[in-house]
């Protein structure tokens, strides 16, 4: 288990793009224990990395509900996938360990998860290709894989709050399932309770202020 004591905000409702990634901000600036997200979108949509670039992805991605994420990374389709984020405050044991140590960590708790119910993950051993910025086209170290395709992926980021992965799993044959045990899969303890009104609110306005706005989707 990652942690001995996890809190799980339960988030049902699908939520616009803009808004998803702002909920994990807010999150992440008020973390004072280990916190698990598990999202959906109100619409089909496409996030990217920090340093993606934004002409490229939109035409590539023609359509979609096009937003900017906080953490590295590249291209993630969402809408059919099962879509987590995981916070440790700052001065947490697991958020002062390496990317890759934490990286290697998250998706060894899911691969237990996955095998529990049928699925065969395998662990990619070699690091993307150069240049390659569709995520779930380029499988890194530690990524998950069934069949030869990858089926999860994460980024993260840390800040003087904490640490942030957001994570992807796609193409599941039971995503509800997934959806339901994912906190306890990273857990031995999960409280769960419902996003703050207070933290609704925050987020909506910096959806509005910065994820929603051109100068941060289109900043490069």
């Amino acid at each position: 288990m990652l942690f001995e004591k996890i809190t799980h905000l339960r988030d049902p409702q699908p939520h616009l793009a803009a808004l998803n990634m702002a909920i994990d901000e807010v999150l992440l600036g008020r973390a004072q224990e280990p916190v698990v997200r598990v999202y959906r979108w109100q619409r089909a949509a496409v996030s990217f990395g920090y340093f993606g670039k934004y002409a490229a992805i939109a035409s590539a991605w023609a359509g979609r509900e096009l937003v900017r994420r906080m953490t590295g990374g590249g291209v993630v389709p969402h809408g059919e996938d099962v879509t987590y984020s995981l916070i440790a405050p700052s001065g947490h044991a697991f958020a002062e360990q390496s990317p890759r140590t934490i990286y290697r960590a998250v998706h060894e708790a899911i691969a237990t998860l996955l095998v529990s119910i049928g699925e065969t993950p395998e662990f990619a051993s070699a690091p993307g290709r150069a240049g390659a910025d569709a995520c779930f086209e380029s499988p890194a170290e530690f990524d998950l894989l069934a069949h030869g395709r990858k089926i999860a992926g994460a980024a993260l980021r840390r800040t003087r709050d904490g640490l942030l992965l957001q994570g992807s799993l796609q193409t599941l044959t039971a995503p509800d399932i997934v959806c339901v045990r994912l906190p306890e899969a990273f857990a031995a303890q999960v409280v769960t309770r419902e996003i703050a009104p207070q933290e609704f609110v925050e987020a909506e306005s910096l959806a509005r202020s910065k994820y929603a706005t051109r100068e941060w989707t289109e900043r490069v």
